[in-house]
């Protein structure tokens, strides 16, 4: 059997009550992503981004245990359906991943599902999985406080 070198991926979703393009949007604003983007204890976030297809970000999440660094490359950037980006850091141990995020218009909002593949193991995909659900988490209550 023919495998991919990581075969294995987390998937979430969630419908947040704005539309598909301030939520893309959002993505891709350092301001907004540093508001949002901390999972679990993560403290506060500091980001720096360069949004166009092939541009590199990178994003500081500042926990009691020090600095957690994540690091990627923008492959995809079709507003306001789809995103695609690498994604490395040490909790993929420190291997390109790879993250897709659709935004699905809704009757009530968007529904955004976030996958991320080739993660390298199965405890790369239970942490991911809490933490991506919990950054959708806080994601969805910054945006839906701001509409």
């Amino acid at each position: 059997m023919n495998m991919a070198r990581h075969p294995l991926k987390v998937t979430v979703r969630r419908t947040i009550q704005a539309s598909a393009g301030e939520l893309f949007d959002a993505w891709l604003d350092p301001a907004s992503l540093s508001e949002w983007m901390r999972p679990g204890n993560i403290t506060r976030a500091v980001t720096t981004l360069d949004p166009r297809v092939g541009g590199k970000f990178e994003i500081v999440m500042h926990a009691p245990d020090g600095a957690h660094v994540h690091s990627g490359v923008y492959r995809l950037i079709d507003r306001p359906h789809r995103l695609v980006f690498t994604w490395i850091s040490r909790g993929t141990k420190n291997t390109e991943t790879l993250v897709t995020i659709d935004f699905y218009p809704t009757d009530i909002g968007t529904e955004i599902v976030l996958t991320h593949e080739q993660l390298p193991d199965e405890a790369a995909v239970q942490s991911h999985t809490r933490g991506w659900m919990r950054i959708l988490q806080v994601f969805a209550q910054a945006m839906e406080a701001k509409s």
